[in-house]
């Protein structure tokens, strides 16, 4: 499979922008933890090697990548809470972390490439969706590793406050042991309550109790 270019960001340089960022989000499927964002600005001259989608990446790779694009690029990270995933439903809340992140940047953005088939509603500048921009637009790639290390980072802080879970290793996702153990330990205050296997778990705990 091709690496990821900078087809995209070409296009858009030629329409008159130059600060071009991609912006991706990780943790829309996990059952805890917040939704993490990231906005990369790359410098065309300076773009790092081995950029490509995270899910297609090793540890030791993204964690390589990371340091990487911090040393060269320009990066903002953006997150939306447990609370306002609840309260937002995920889609929202992702592309509130995305409109988050692309406020952290230390220049402005003229321009956002953002993975996904939807444009933030709150975004101010131009901006153009990109389906699988991830495995297509090393701006996007680039986004995509810094919220996947980022939000990595934070589940395994998170894992020390509540062991048993597994969150260090599975980031938060529904696997077998994390389903297991939130039967047998109980939902956390980081657990989305809106999402189908915490609801169900929380209706059993109020059905056994009354």
């Amino acid at each position: 499979m091709c690496p990821p270019d900078d087809a995209f960001e070409s296009a858009a340089r030629a329409l008159g922008h130059r600060r071009i960022a991609g912006v991706d989000e990780a943790g829309r499927g996990p059952l805890a933890g917040p939704v993490v964002a990231a906005a990369v600005i790359l410098d065309p001259a300076r773009v790092p090697g081995g950029l490509d989608d995270s899910k297609r990446m090793g540890l030791r790779a993204r964690e390589r990548a990371f340091a990487a694009i911090l040393a060269s690029a320009t990066v903002g990270v953006g997150e939306a809470s447990v609370a306002e995933i609840d309260a937002l439903n995920i889609l929202r809340a992702s592309h509130l972390a995305m409109e988050r992140a692309l406020a952290a940047l230390g220049i402005a953005a003229d321009f956002a490439l953002i993975d996904g088939n939807l444009i933030p509603r709150g975004l101010t500048i131009p901006a153009r969706a990109v389906v699988g921009g991830d495995a297509l637009s090393q701006s996007i790639a680039a986004a995509s590793i810094v919220a996947k290390v980022t939000r990595d980072r934070i589940m395994v802080d998170l894992a020390q406050q509540h062991p048993g879970y597994g969150w260090d290793r599975n980031a938060g996702y529904p696997t077998a042991a994390h389903r297991k153990a939130m039967v047998e330990l109980g939902v956390t205050p980081f657990h989305r309550r809106s999402f189908a296997p915490v609801h169900k778990i929380l209706c059993q705990d109020i059905s056994l109790r009354s």
